[in-house]
């Protein structure tokens, strides 16, 4: 019996994308398929000249906001990770990103830090 899906929750998530690109596409149904399902915010970069001329044709681009309102981009996400390989994978960019933030996307009752 499948689980319902949980309302967003962590860190927001900003994909960027476009309208007609299938990687974009892949990687927002990816990322709404975990559980919990995280915060996204979908930005189309050709609404925006700045944001086009930033990204153009290298969408999909996943960044997070981070407390201070600040965005930083995360590594290229492998069209092959998907499931609990993608949340952990989300796990451990967040983790890199936000080490101050408590409960950002922490699966269980207790994670165990990253080694550096």
């Amino acid at each position: 019996m499948p689980t319902p899906a949980q309302p967003p929750s962590g860190p927001a998530l900003v994909l960027y994308t476009r309208q007609g690109c299938c990687l974009c596409e892949g990687l927002e149904e990816r990322l709404r398929a975990l559980n919990p399902v995280p915060a996204l915010e979908r930005v189309d970069v050709d609404g925006d000249p700045e944001l086009q001329g930033r990204y153009g044709l290298s969408v999909p681009v996943l960044a997070i906001r981070r407390a201070d309102g600040s965005l930083a981009e995360l590594p290229r996400v492998s069209p092959r990770l998907a499931d609990t390989g993608l949340a952990e994978w989300l796990r451990r960019q967040v983790a890199a990103n936000r080490p101050n933030d408590p409960g950002d996307l922490e699966q269980g009752p207790s994670s165990a830090p990253a080694g550096r």
